[in-house]
Formats: C-alpha cells, sequence, structure tokens
C-alpha cells in the first residue's frame, strides 16, 4: 500500500493498492462468494496476502483460513465483507478492532431494500465514522486494479486479468464489473474499475481525488445515478478535467428512471438540467447511451486531441458523408476543404477524387497498385494544413481484397501523426469486419460501430481540446 506519509495518499488509496486483503463470508465452490474472490486474485496475478475469513472452513485454494480477521496475524489493508445485511455492523466492528482501515461491503439489503436497511445502513456509517474506517458500499461488485492484478469481483466470469490500459471506469452499478463486460476484448486496456453501490461512504468526489494523481489513468469514465456532494464533485472535475477527460453518464432523468434509481442504490437522482450546466462549466464530456461508457473512452486513451474542429473524411461512398456531415453538425465539425495543393495531387490520381469526402469507389476498379495510392491518399489527407482530424471509413469486401493495403497503411501512420483518426468498417460479412476492427484497434486506432459513433467520438474530442486551450 501507499505508504502513510505519502502526499499522494487518499482514501481509495487503500482500496487500489492494497498489500494485504481479507476475504470475509462462504467460501463454497460456486459462481458468487468468497471463493470465487480467491480464485480472481490468485488467476490475475495479485502479489499480496490473501486472507480467507470463515470458522468453517480451515484452509482454501490452499490458502490457510481464519476464524475472525482478529486472528490473523498479520496487518490487513482492505476488507471484503459478504455476508448477510444484519450481520455487516458486528464484522466491522472486528475490522476497527484489528484496524482495517478500508471496506468493500459487497452485501445487499440496505438502503436500496427498504426502510429496514436504511436503518441498518446508517448503523455501518456511523461505525464507520466513529472507527476512521472507510467503506465503499454496500451493495456493490466492488473494484479492480489491471494494474496490479487486483480483481476481487465476487461472480465469476470465466477471465481473471485484464489488459492494462489508460481507462478508468466507475459507476453505481456492477454492470461495470468483470462479470458484466469482456474487458479482454477492450484493446485499448483498463485501469481501475470501481462500483460504489450505494454510496454510503466514498464517492465519485473521493475517487476523482485518487484518480487526479493517478499516472495510470488518462481518461475516465463514469456512470452516476445520484451525486452525493454537488459543490464538491463539481469542485474535483475543474481540478481534474484540465488534466484528463472525464466522461459523464447520468441516469435517471424521467420519473420512471428516478423510480428505478431509488430501487436500485437508495439514491435521489439530481436535476438532469443542474447536472448538464455543470458538466458544461467543469468541461466535463455528457455521454448518453450506455455503451458509450466503454467505447468512447478509447477516442481519449488512442488518440490526439486534434488542432480544431475541421474533420476530412475518406471513403468508398459519398451516402456515408452525408451521415458524417449532419452529425458532424451536432458537435460543432465543419467538413475540411483540401489545400489546392493536395487537391491538385488527387485529381492526378484520379479525376473527381479531390471533393470532400474523398470517394474511392470509382478509383478502385481502375488503380493498378492500391496499396500504394491508398497509402499516400491517407498521408496527404493527415499532412494538409486545412484538416484537423480524419473520419475514415474502411470496406471489408468479400474477398478481403485490400484488407493488406489498409493494414501497411495503418502501421505507416501508427506514431506518425498528430491528429486523430476515427474508423468505421463496414461489408457483407460480420466475421471479416471484426477481424478487421480487431487488426486497425491492435495498430492503436479506435473503429467505432457506426458513423455516428464516429462522428461523436471526434465531436468530444473537440470540444475537449477547445475547453483546454480556453477557446
Amino acid at each position: 500500500m501507499v505508504d502513510n506519509a505519502s502526499s499522494n495518499e487518499t482514501p481509495f488509496s487503500r482500496f487500489f493498492e492494497p498489500e494485504s486483503i481479507a476475504i470475509i463470508g462462504s467460501l463454497k465452490e460456486g459462481g458468487f462468494g468468497g471463493y470465487v474472490v480467491i480464485k480472481s486474485l490468485l488467476k490475475a496475478g495479485y502479489p499480496g496476502r490473501i486472507f480467507p475469513i470463515n470458522p468453517s472452513y480451515p484452509e482454501v485454494l490452499g490458502i490457510n483460513s481464519y476464524p475472525s480477521v482478529k486472528d490473523v496475524p498479520e496487518p490487513i489493508d482492505l476488507a471484503l465483507i459478504m455476508i448477510n445485511a444484519r450481520n455487516v455492523a458486528s464484522v466491522l466492528q472486528e475490522c476497527a478492532e484489528s484496524h482495517i482501515r478500508a471496506v468493500v461491503v459487497v452485501a445487499d439489503g440496505f438502503a436500496e431494500r427498504d426502510a429496514a436497511g436504511a436503518k441498518l445502513q446508517d448503523e455501518i456509517v456511523a461505525m464507520g465514522k466513529k472507527q476512521g474506517i472507510r467503506i465503499i458500499g454496500p451493495n456493490t461488485a466492488g473494484i479492480a486494479n489491471a494494474q496490479n492484478g487486483l480483481n476481487p469481483c465476487p461472480y465469476d466470469a470465466g477471465y481473471y486479468r485484464f489488459r492494462k490500459g489508460p481507462v478508468t471506469i466507475c459507476a453505481q452499478s456492477g454492470m461495470i464489473n468483470p462479470q458484466a463486460f469482456a474487458y479482454p476484448q477492450m484493446r485499448f486496456g483498463i485501469s481501475k474499475i470501481c462500483d460504489f453501490g450505494n454510496k454510503c461512504d466514498l464517492d465519485e468526489a473521493d475517487l476523482l481525488e485518487y484518480l487526479e494523481k493517478d499516472d495510470t489513468t488518462q481518461v475516465i469514465s463514469m456512470y452516476l445515478e445520484s451525486i452525493k456532494d454537488g459543490r464538491r464533485f463539481l469542485a474535483m472535475c475543474e481540478r481534474v478535467t484540465p488534466q484528463k477527460p472525464i466522461l459523464a453518464l447520468k441516469l435517471g432523468t424521467t420519473a420512471a428512471g428516478v423510480e428505478a434509481s431509488k430501487s436500485h442504490t437508495g439514491s435521489m437522482a439530481v436535476d438532469d438540467a443542474i447536472f448538464d450546466a455543470a458538466c458544461a462549466q467543469a468541461g466535463v464530456l455528457r455521454l448518453r447511451e450506455f455503451s458509450e461508457l466503454f467505447e468512447l473512452p478509447k477516442m481519449f486513451a488512442s488518440q490526439p486531441l486534434p488542432g480544431g474542429n475541421r474533420f476530412a473524411m475518406v471513403s468508398y461512398t459519398g451516402g456515408v458523408g452525408v451521415v458524417a456531415a449532419d452529425e458532424g453538425g451536432k458537435y460543432g465539425l465543419a467538413a475540411a476543404r483540401l489545400s489546392s495543393e493536395t487537391a491538385s495531387m488527387f485529381d492526378e490520381i484520379f479525376p473527381g477524387l479531390a471533393g470532400m469526402p474523398v470517394d474511392l469507389g470509382p478509383m478502385i476498379p481502375v488503380v493498378k497498385d492500391f496499396s500504394t495510392v491508398y497509402s499516400r491518399i491517407l498521408k496527404a489527407v493527415l499532412d494538409d494544413e486545412n484538416v484537423d482530424a480524419l473520419f475514415n471509413v474502411l470496406w471489408a469486401d468479400a474477398h478481403g481484397n485490400n484488407t493488406k493495403a489498409y493494414l501497411e497503411t495503418y502501421a505507416k501512420l501508427k506514431g506518425r501523426t498528430q491528429k486523430p483518426v476515427v474508423t468505421w468498417v463496414y461489408g457483407p460479412n460480420p466475421d471479416a469486419i471484426l477481424e478487421l476492427t480487431e487488426k486497425v484497434e491492435e495498430l492503436g486506432f479506435p473503429v467505432f460501430g457506426s458513423p455516428e459513433r464516429c462522428m461523436k467520438a471526434l465531436g468530444m474530442a473537440a470540444k475537449y481540446a477547445a475547453f483546454r486551450q480556453g477557446r
């Protein structure tokens, strides 16, 4: 764990950087519980000490178990509690007596359930404050840190390791945790995951305080049903956004959504207009769909920010250009006009090629060396002084005739362009689309599932760049 004297330590340091962890609750083999947590930690490569806690088990997966945390002869940095809600307070007292100062209460049955549950939640909050224990939860699927193999997921996801990367995702929902999302397929990698649960203690502002100085986090993606302390949250956003983009999805914008939020985490949703205004003031980028939590961060994880709002498009069809222009206009993007030098070069390659979008369709049947020509076109577009970003459309044709040209060109562009590139892949074969998508993303360029999502990614990047530059 981070040294207590470190100026970088925050309450979340003990959660994401523990040198030892106690697993309190059922250790029965199955798809949920302490057994799964221990298996996940071992298979994820967690290097710290693991202490199973259950009086009915002498050992679990070759690790000695203890009747209580008070019986553990070594210091414990973090405890996970997975027991009946009625017994959490007494176990929390044992944690206090064992000098454990960070606890994840996975157990549910608290404020999200009913008035009796809310009373139990108030009891553990009061005890935590009295004993100096910080709490994540209750009613949470927990946390993860890809950087040190900390994956104490209580549900068996079927995989245990993450690809390390710069994206941190947090939410008031277990739907962001490993059992609900295929993180190994997230090719730009993950840094941290945090499900706040009911947020009885630690919340989004506390996490932002930690992430502000976390060098492995470059972009933050948040799903919020409520905000505990609006002023502090806004202040933390204003501190973080000049350094790192924050993407935020807030639901509960309708009466039905507010009621669902109450039953899910026992929280009250903040007024949507107020949240929108706060986002604009602090430079927070607003998300509108749940899938965007995972997809849009890769724009910021992999691409430089654009220097302006002018986008170029290279495609096989002009029809998508209309979609791009319409969608780009929603985010303040404008179609670029190629410089006279670039236009002349393109007209030499093929008459009429110099329009916008740059339409490759008519050229394909007559060009002899497509790979060389294609590479020249994309390089020229990105080198053009009138272009700030590129929306590139790839046709995954039935026979894969152009795949080699695409990949060779992307490989040449990698690390050599200071302008962002987003890609959409289409074609008649879903498997071919997926294969090409994976290969392009492995080269470091994000591929999005639709032209609209490509333009939103560019638009959000341009908006954030303008915020950073004070425009």
